[in-house]
């Protein structure tokens, strides 16, 4: 397995400023993205397009928040400019959650604005008008499919959908799908595709699991990999040591001291999450909660007034702990240890974005001590132990060592599910680009006419529009 490492493991990182122009993309392709203003590739992005490009299998293992999502859509769009108009599905994007694949397909149509490339995002807990929406994309061609997979199982049941003409397949966080037991269904997925189709997998983590599936699914691959990051410099962290049953007063006062505006409390099961809120709700805290039982309609409720900040407080499980686009929050809490080290780093990513400074807290009961000790390790820190309240009793002495005791209280199971985003719903065509159809709507022109081969451009050939004044929208 050829290897091209972004950063190593235990090295400074040497941060790779490839610019977009420099890395031979389609001329539309370059106008989207100067139209939205990025220039400059992340480091992931910088390794993984030129082979991606090169038409060659890629194993992508990189953090949440390093620009993974732009790293496989550019690409796959590069090769769907350049192959015919012929109705049917170029690429498809398979995802652990609904909120994923939202997020995903709204980049796509930032993307895509200016090449009439037409996307979708697949998930379950839809009417019967939208899964007739959803078989008409399938069947009639929207060039990129981002879909969950028990809904894309549904389709393939059925018996319509063609995947002879598939490009790419593409998998992204495929650690958190194994993590859900999705990997049979990923296997039945890759069962109909093109079996000459190009195949990226992303991961955060590399469990042995996720070199199984590798193994199984890529084709002399190039591994492109960049080290775990550390958590942001401005990232306050504290932890406090306790038992189980001190655990929801010292949140409550955790919460009512600060005052907190926007934060996100992490659980590690659905159940708690239930338990935390009513505690909080109890003690006059206004919060929502979000975990992977919810209906799509509670989800979006509760993410809309948690963006507008309606919501202080979210209680959820790890459904959020990746790729969440809100930069506002000051505060995160970790009710729970995070089941694995890696997962600590994304929980609280979620804080001091875009440069704000943020604050995250840790409750580490004894069974998790030992867990907390290998998070700390890991991210080479030892981080502060605050002074639990004198009012609830004696609290445990923190031995990072230590095989963990049952004295305050029960442990809890570990594990869920993970996902981010939050947005709306499409017929199939991007709202207010240039249709394939021929339609108008983007600035600077019209769509691409009929089917066929597309009129492409390349470097060195005439061509290559920039966006102009007074043509509508751009891409956000």
């Amino acid at each position: 397995m050829e290897e091209q490492h972004a950063e190593g493991a235990g090295e400074k990182p040497a941060e790779k400023r490839v610019r977009f122009d420099e890395l031979d993309l389609h001329p539309d392709i370059e106008d989207g993205l100067w139209s939205m203003g990025f220039e400059t590739a992340t480091p992931i992005q910088g390794e993984a397009i030129p082979h991606a490009l090169k038409k060659k299998d890629i194993l992508g293992i990189a953090q949440t928040g390093t620009g993974k999502t732009a790293a496989f859509l550019l690409p796959t769009m590069d090769r769907i400019m350049d192959t015919p108009n012929d109705g049917k599905v170029k690429a498809l994007i398979v995802v652990p959650t609904r909120e994923l694949a939202i997020q995903i397909d709204q980049a796509a149509q930032g993307f895509a604005y200016y090449t009439g490339i037409t996307s979708l995002a697949i998930y379950g807990g839809g009417t019967g008008k939208e899964f007739a929406q959803e078989k008409t994309a399938l069947t009639q061609g929207a060039d990129i499919i981002v879909v969950t997979p028990g809904r894309m199982l549904s389709h393939l049941t059925l018996g319509y959908v063609d995947l002879s003409s598939l490009e790419v397949l593409i998998l992204d966080e495929a650690d958190r799908m194994l993590d859900m037991g999705f990997h049979q269904d990923i296997m039945r997925i890759a069962s109909h595709c093109r079996k000459e189709r190009q195949t990226l997998l992303f991961s955060a983590t590399m469990p042995d699991r996720m070199r199984t599936l590798a193994h199984d699914l890529l084709r002399d691959p190039v591994t492109v990999q960049l080290a775990l990051s550390k958590p942001a410099a401005k990232v306050k962290q504290g932890a406090y040591v306790l038992f189980d049953h001190q655990k929801d007063a010292v949140l409550v006062d955790v919460l009512k001291e600060r005052n907190v505006k926007s934060g996100i409390v992490f659980t590690s099961r659905k159940r708690t999450v239930g338990q935390v809120v009513r505690a909080l709700r109890k003690a006059g805290i206004n919060c929502g909660r979000m975990s992977s039982d919810l209906e799509q309609s509670e989800r979006e409720e509760v993410m809309l007034a948690f963006r507008q900040q309606k919501l202080p407080i979210l209680v959820a499980t790890d459904v959020v702990s990746r790729g969440i686009d809100i930069d506002s929050i000051e505060l995160v809490v970790n009710y729970d240890v995070p089941p694995n080290e890696e997962d600590y780093v994304h929980r609280i990513g979620r804080t001091a974005r875009a440069e704000r400074k943020g604050e995250a807290i840790t409750l580490v009961t004894p069974d998790d001590m030992r867990r907390f000790g290998k998070i700390e390790k890991l991210i080479e820190k030892e981080v502060p132990k605050l002074k639990v309240p004198d009012a609830l009793g004696a609290a445990p002495d923190y031995d990072p060592k230590s095989s963990g005791s049952r004295g305050g209280g029960g442990g809890r199971d570990r594990g869920q599910g993970g996902g981010r985003g939050q947005g709306g719903r499409r017929d199939g065509r991007n709202s207010g680009g240039p249709g394939r159809s021929g339609g108008s709507g983007g600035p600077g022109g019209s769509g691409n006419s009929g089917g066929g081969k597309r009129n492409f451009r390349r470097k060195g050939k005439p061509g290559g529009r920039g966006p102009q004044s007074g043509g509508g929208n751009k891409p956000s």
